[in-house]
This record gives structure tokens, sequence and C-alpha cells, in this order.
């Protein structure tokens, strides 16, 4: 269903695709709603996620450009820059990890994994995302000017080109469930650096579906993340000779609490139900903050009692190993 569109865009498969597609019966029952989650936390490489969709496309053309080195930034558990790790050894490309936090003698979680996929980490001293990019920018001048041809990832990879593996996953989930005679009125997920929900948007672009894409947001605001999602989701669009609608961008940031990866007590009962009922693991940044957002929408029937509504699962669990 128009794949081919993706076709001429270099790509890795690190992916294991499709990944499942699943109603959460129980939840469903308790929610009086028809709960379906996309498995995105089960995309198979390095311990998976979200990321790894915007990955086969971004060291495709890491390795299309001849990179020998890629920069990755994020914070120190960050779940983009563990899977860029991994990615760039699988591909053979060097990558250089900087990472917003102080380092640890004894690393858990993401930061673990960064050391065993073996990346070379350089940390940032401190918790804005805006300090860490002019880092990284600075960072990978300096090794363009030794003579390193560098491609450098933003926070998130959210580029036109890492977007492209959401179109991707929007025609999946599209083709998944019209296959099983469903028809999937909205789409919900966790946003946050806009790569996710530019590229599902793009996707509806494409296939004209109706329905609607719903970003519950976890770290920037809802004015600031309307205006980051519809600029790379028209960026991402126009390379595809395609226009996306700016009524399609939708953001929630009522369930972010009170800053990046701040715990809710809405959160850590979503993070309950899902596992005591679903035997499903969400986490306490991203996809516990979104399943909140869902529960409470059912609860006061936002979500009409006929609607479908897909869950996307975008993985990061390894945050409840920290």
């Amino acid at each position: 269903m128009n794949q081919n569109i993706l076709s001429k865009f270099p790509k890795f498969n690190f992916s294991v695709l499709p990944t499942p597609f699943q109603k959460l019966e129980k939840i469903s029952l308790i929610l009086n709603r028809s709960i379906y989650c996309k498995r995105d936390d089960l995309t198979g490489f390095a311990l998976g996620g979200n990321k790894t969709r915007k990955l086969d496309f971004l060291i495709g053309d890491a390795k299309r450009s001849g990179a020998d080195i890629i920069t990755a930034v994020g914070s120190i558990q960050s779940n983009f820059c563990r899977i860029a790790a991994a990615a760039g050894k699988v591909a053979g490309i060097d990558v250089m990890l900087l990472l917003g936090g102080k380092p640890s003698t004894k690393p858990t979680g993401n930061l673990l994994l960064d050391h065993i996929f073996g990346a070379t980490l350089k940390f940032i001293d401190s918790s804005e995302w805006g300090v860490w990019e002019h880092e990284s920018e600075m960072f990978s001048e300096k090794l363009e000017k030794e003579g390193k041809k560098v491609y450098r990832l933003p926070v998130g990879g959210s580029t036109p080109i890492g977007a492209l593996g959401y179109v991707h996953a929007f025609l999946e989930i599209m083709e998944q469930s019209q296959s099983n005679g469903i028809n999937i009125d909205t789409i919900m997920h966790a946003t946050s650096s806009a790569g996710t929900q530019a590229g599902l948007i793009v996707g509806k672009a494409i296939t004209g579906w109706k329905g609607k894409i719903i970003g519950m947001a976890v770290a920037k605001n809802k004015p600031v993340l309307l205006n980051e999602i519809y600029k790379l989701a028209s960026d991402t669009a126009s390379m595809l000779g395609i226009k996306v609608d700016i009524n399609d961008v939708i953001v929630d940031d009522a369930y972010r609490g009170a800053a990046y990866a701040a715990r809710t007590k809405e959160c850590e009962e979503a993070i309950k139900l899902f596992a005591h009922t679903e035997g499903i693991l969400l986490d306490n940044v991203y996809t516990g903050k979104a399943a909140a957002g869902l529960i409470d929408y059912a609860k006061r029937e936002i979500f009409q009692r006929n609607e479908n509504i897909c869950f996307i699962h975008t993985g990061g669990t390894v945050e409840l190993f920290e």
C-alpha cells in the first residue's frame, strides 16, 4: 500500500517488520472502547523502540553520503542514542554520542548499553536541549576540520529523512488494520522531538485517511510542538512531492507533568494497568504518560463508544532499569 513512494530512499533493515498490531482485550473491556496497540517496542534491534524505524533511513542516508563518523545527541538515558550506537556499529560507521548529563562510574539503563555497543561518549553538563544541539554542532564542525566526513543526528533523529520511518509505520498500521477488517479512527502516541508524529501525518496525507493523530506531549509545550511538528511534516512531505494540512497536527500537553522525565501519578497508574492486564511494559518518560492520556480520554468519553483507537507503543522500557 503506497510503499513505493519510499523506495528511492536508501534504507538499512535494522527493524524487524511488521511489528505486531494487537487488540488490548482487557483494557478495551475496562475502558469500554476498542483499543489496539501497535507494538513498536518490538522493532527487534538493540532492544527496540520507535527510533529504530528512523535509523533504518538515517543510516541508509549516512552510508549514501560516505560518512565515516556519526554524531548523535540526547539525554544521558537517550533511547535514540542507544539505538544509534548499535546501528552505526553494525553498519561499520564510528559513532560519537554527545549526552546531556554527567558520567557515571556505574552506568545503568541506556548508558550501560551505549558502552556495550562501543560508542565513544562525550558528556555535556546541561539539561537544556538547545545547549546539547549547539555542542553537537560545534563538535561536528571540529571533526570536519580534522578531515572527518560527519553525519550529524539531532535529538531523536528528527529530520525529514528520519521521519520517513513513521511514514512507513503509518502505512503498515493501515495495512494491518484494514486486512483484519478494522477501521482505525484515532491514533495516539507519545510525542517529543516531532519525528514520529510528523511521519504519521505525512502517511495520512499519502493515503487520504480521515482519522485523527493525537500526539501526547511529554516534554515541550503544545504551541512549540505544533510549530515543530508542522514544519518537519511539511519538509518531509516536500521530499515526497505532497503537502500536509496544518489542521492534522494535534497535540495535547495536559499529561506531561512538571518536566521531561518527571513522574506523574497518572503515568504510574497507566504503567500498572498495562502490566497487570496485558503484560505490556510502559516507561515513565514516554509511553506511560501517553497511556495516561489514553485512559483519561476514554473515561471522560472524549473517545466515542464506537471508535477504534490505535495506541502506538514507541518503546523506551529500558528506562525501567535505570
